[in-house]
């Protein structure tokens, strides 16, 4: 061993005495490369670092986790069951209650009123298809009133729609007819010769036709169309076309952060003619068009929603040979006060109205087939308010608003034509010419309004909800706002238990005012008369003998008031219906 270790010694030694002894040879004039030898590495086990076992990850904002939000919208349910602890022996359900896709409704109420209301409904693979009848009258019931003070009203229609692959149509088609009596004189001192003469009723008949395409994954998301024909038994007509779409214009093509685009556009034309006026026996005729277009788009940004929008309109007075281009604002910004609570929110709006016959028909069927018809332009609607919840079974929304509209309608009563002594000749005035109906002034109005909003739903089988509005007018040319109520207000209550059900509503509305004439037509405006303010409160209560067969009753103005809608039409006092309801499949 020790010889092998001076061998080992010896061989260092030479080679160290060789490496520094080496003959100087002279340099090639090739020159020199200098050549990298790379090997592979094989790495160890002490060269490895252990892995935490908690790793600190920073995520690209891109793939970080959104925040997830929910709402749960309870519903009332048929039972709630909560078990005890110990063995669950048995669970005593109740029995599910069997729905049904059509019914008929009948009763009869005092003022021999009787109803009758029925809805067939039938749904196959892919088609839709049903109809339906209402029909309600009523005879005299209003107190002290001369003339004839019933009314009725029926309607009925048909639909159907198809589900084809990616589309859904449908077509409807809807008749109405309405009877109203212009009772309202203003006087009771009219001669019975007088009131002999007048004919005081009108028919009114509505007829329409509508259709309506619904697309999936298409740019257009619905296409709704209707035309109608609306007359009276005085030979106005009216017919009116409407043609709206919808369209949801993708934007991620120019950016993946960017929401849908929303468009509305519509079409919108109305022509009318009145074979009256009520100065002269002279057609009144009228006519518009408007084409519009209203895009928003919402977008959220540190806790603030976001929606900018605006509402552009090409419209013409046809009679007039009147065109105008007509541009609104749609804003509305929001913010959470308090996250998932309270909502504080700030818009400003405006947007063009199409007044017509029909529509003056529905607020008030005692105007007078002679009226001069124009569109109302709000030129602005500044807003603001904070809604929200004070508890989980508590909402609210308080809001207050200030607008300004341009040729706003005033609904005000006419001057008569006949002074209540003198009967004249027959058939010398119309139904309509004894100071018993109403014409329309415009005017430009600001209106200031506040108003609030509230919900309880004190259990699952009790509800109430109420709002209340307030307005102040600001009128340029008129004296007042005829027949604006500056102060209105609307509770409602639900109550459902096992198999019975009741509900009320009570209506408070403010005074309202409207015209006094100096004389019989014609004549100037010589003052205004004050409409007493009013409670209506009503009630309507079922029981249900089985899922087909149930029984309801229906009492409106119980507190018997017989209190002016319009001035000098009274309204009927305490009125009771009841009836039968079945379910049944068709």
């Amino acid at each position: 061993m020790k010889k092998i270790l001076i061998l080992i010694l010896l061989a260092i030694g030479f080679n160290t005495f060789a490496q520094k002894n080496k003959i100087k040879t002279p340099k090639d004039s090739v020159k020199t490369e200098i050549i990298n030898v790379v090997s592979t590495y094989n790495p160890t086990i002490s060269d490895a670092t252990k892995i935490k076992k908690e790793p600190s990850i920073e995520l690209d904002k891109k793939n970080q986790k959104k925040k997830l939000t929910y709402k749960i919208f309870s519903a009332p349910v048929a039972s709630t069951f909560i078990p005890k602890s110990g063995t669950l022996k048995s669970i005593n359900l109740n029995k599910k209650e069997q729905l049904y896709n059509s019914y008929v409704a009948a009763g009869y109420g005092n003022f021999s009123t009787p109803f009758v209301d029925a809805f067939l409904y039938k749904k196959k693979k892919y088609d839709t298809f049903g109809g339906y009848f209402n029909y309600l009258s009523s005879e005299d019931g209003v107190k002290n009133a001369v003339l004839d003070n019933g009314f009725y009203r029926a309607k009925a229609g048909g639909f159907y729609a198809r589900k084809e692959k990616k589309l859904i149509w449908k077509v409807g088609l809807n008749a109405q007819q309405k009877q109203f009596n212009w009772y309202g004189l203003p006087s009771n001192d009219f001669d019975p010769a007088v009131i002999s003469q007048i004919d005081e009723d009108q028919k009114y008949s509505l007829y329409e036709l509508e259709g309506a395409i619904e697309l999936e994954d298409s740019v257009a998301h619905k296409i709704q169309s209707k035309i109608s024909l609306f007359d009276d038994q005085f030979n106005s007509d009216e017919i009116e076309f409407t043609l709206k779409s919808e369209f949801q214009i993708p934007l991620k093509s120019v950016s993946k952060k960017l929401n849908n685009l929303n468009l509305s556009t519509s079409i919108h034309y109305l022509q009318g003619d009145f074979l009256l006026n009520y100065a002269a026996d002279a057609i009144i005729e009228y006519g518009f068009l408007n084409l519009g277009a209203h895009p928003t788009y919402q977008f959220s940004y540190n806790n603030f929603n976001f929606t900018l929008g605006a509402k552009a309109y090409l419209t013409s007075d046809i009679e007039n040979s009147i065109t105008d281009f007509l541009l609104y604002p749609d804003v509305e910004i929001s913010y959470p006060l308090l996250q998932n609570y309270i909502n504080m929110y700030l818009g400003a709006g405006g947007d063009l109205y199409m007044n017509s016959f029909q529509q003056y028909v529905e607020r008030n069927p005692f105007v007078s087939p002679t009226l001069f018809m124009t569109q109302t332009n709000e030129q602005y609607n500044v807003y603001g308010g904070i809604s929200g919840k004070l508890a989980d079974n508590m909402s609210f929304n308080f809001k207050a608003s200030y607008k300004n509209t341009e040729d706003q309608p005033l609904f005000v009563r006419n001057n008569s034509k006949s002074d209540g002594t003198i009967a004249g000749s027959p058939n010398t005035l119309r139904g309509f010419e004894y100071g018993n109906s109403f014409s329309v002034f415009y005017d430009d109005i600001k209106t200031l309004s506040i108003s609030a909003k509230m919900e309880l739903e004190l259990s699952k089988q009790f509800s109430l909800s109420g709002q209340a509005y307030f307005h102040s007018y600001n009128l340029t040319n008129q004296q007042e706002a005829w027949n604006l109520p500056n102060f209105e207000t609307i509770i409602t209550g639900k109550y459902q238990h096992d198999k019975w059900h009741t509900g009320f509503d009570i209506f408070m509305v403010g005074e309202r005012k409207d015209v006094l004439y100096s004389d019989t037509y014609p004549s100037a405006l010589n003052g205004s008369q004050t409409l007493d303010s009013y409670v209506d409160i009503n009630i309507n209560s079922g029981y249900h003998f089985n899922n087909r067969l149930s029984v309801f009753l229906k009492m409106n103005n119980i507190l018997n008031n017989d209190y002016q809608r319009f001035a000098n039409f009274n309204v009927q006092g305490f009125q009771i219906l009841g009836g039968l309801t079945y379910k049944f499949n068709f």
